[in-house]
């Protein structure tokens, strides 16, 4: 049984990592005293949910957390520290601080340690997210206990909009583009001014013009998409931006 833990200590365990290639042990108290600490725990570095949506978004989102009172975002996983530390800088999540659980001590401590052997894996982490507060857990959501790898509750948004509600959270922007079209320079220079990230995608080189006639109706560049709706092109760029104002 995954027991809810709120209310309780975080166990006290030791890390060892491996910094700047010199042995480094880390203690719950460094991680957790005197601070309040976003905390997710997932099956394994390089596997495909953690990789592709557990982490990323966490990442992304780090900011909001840090503006309404989280100073720290842990990442836990049993694994070693030298797995840990590549997984960090394939993922680029520079936010995101990666803990190794190598011996799945801080794991079993949470009560989340499971059998994975029928994957290969051995003993391995439960999916979950919490929020401590001075080492004392506030908050745990914890992913339902049944076949697989639910990823229902676990993730970033759900425990942001429990620490802040009202958070208002990053547009999801992505352009298609050309290397030397002006009007996608003017795009990008727009969007840079108004702070605003995105993700880039070159006609030509990462799809063809036949995927981008089959995506937006249009074979001109670029063409913008927020949160999953067609904007268009700098000029229909520029009118959003200014009626968000």
């Amino acid at each position: 049984m995954l027991e809810n833990r709120e209310g309780q200590r975080v166990p006290q365990v030791t890390f060892r990592t491996r910094q700047n290639n010199q042995w480094v042990d880390v203690t719950t108290e460094e991680l957790f005293k005197g601070k309040t600490v976003a905390v997710f725990s997932l099956p394994g570095a390089f596997t495909p949910t953690c990789s592709s949506s557990h982490v990323p978004r966490f990442n992304e989102l780090a900011p909001v957390f840090f503006q309404h009172g989280v100073d720290s975002i842990l990442c836990v996983s049993v694994n070693d520290t030298f797995v840990m530390n590549e997984w960090a800088q394939d993922q680029k999540a520079e936010h995101i601080r990666f803990i190794p659980d190598g011996n799945g001590e801080f794991t079993e401590g949470m009560g989340m340690l499971v059998d994975k052997e029928n994957l290969g894996f051995g003993k391995r982490s439960w999916r979950y997210s919490m929020l401590v507060k001075d080492g004392v857990i506030s908050k745990m959501f914890i992913e339902p206990n049944v076949a697989g790898d639910p990823y229902e509750v676990s993730d970033a948004d759900t425990i942001l909009d429990f620490i802040a509600p009202n958070a208002v959270k990053p547009h999801s922007v992505m352009l298609f583009t050309r290397e030397t079209c002006p009007f996608c320079i003017r795009a990008k220079g727009m969007l840079h001014e108004a702070g605003i990230a995105f993700d880039e995608i070159l006609v030509g080189d990462q799809v063809n013009l036949r995927a981008l006639r089959a995506a937006t109706g249009s074979e001109t560049v670029p063409q913008v998409f927020i949160d999953g709706q067609l904007i268009g092109g700098s000029d229909k760029l520029a009118e959003w931006l200014a009626a968000r104002r």
